[in-house]
């Protein structure tokens, strides 16, 4: 299950995709398949996280923090490895403050499990790559 950057529809995309690149089934646009963290808005992230039939880990992050920058590669790691079967997202607390001020996100990085619509775990804090996987596996992402 991949989101759509452009229009933030899920798209179910079989393991072995037929050839070429896969698209959106709504917008017709080039699907993102890597897993990589999407950046999103407010509103993107409340309809990512309402509609998302797989489990969301969002971070609450900003460009002159610090430990943010140093979870950065870990998170596109995690990404990678959870490709198709989690949706990574990331949301700048300096540019979209709502939704980190809805869920009482006190410091940043934050990172927060998401599974049918609710926030299912919280992390605040870098961790090394094994200890956020651990942590994802303890939270029924896998």
């Amino acid at each position: 299950m991949y989101r759509c950057a452009s229009c933030g529809t899920f798209n179910r995309v079989p393991p072995e995709p037929p050839s070429g690149q896969p698209t959106c089934g709504r917008c017709k646009a080039t699907l993102d398949t890597t897993g990589a963290p999407q950046e999103v808005d407010g509103e993107a992230f409340e309809r990512a996280v309402s509609g998302a039939p797989v489990p969301v880990v969002v971070d609450f992050w900003a460009p002159w923090c610090g430990p943010c920058r140093t979870a950065a590669p870990v998170l596109e790691k995690i990404g990678t490895q959870l490709k198709g079967r989690a949706v990574v997202l990331k949301v700048n607390t300096d540019e979209h403050p709502a939704p980190s001020a809805r869920l009482g996100v006190r410091g940043i990085p934050t990172f927060i499990v998401f599974r049918d619509g609710r926030e299912a775990a919280r992390q605040s804090g870098t961790m090394p790559a094994p200890a956020f996987s651990r942590w994802l596996a303890q939270n029924g992402v896998s």
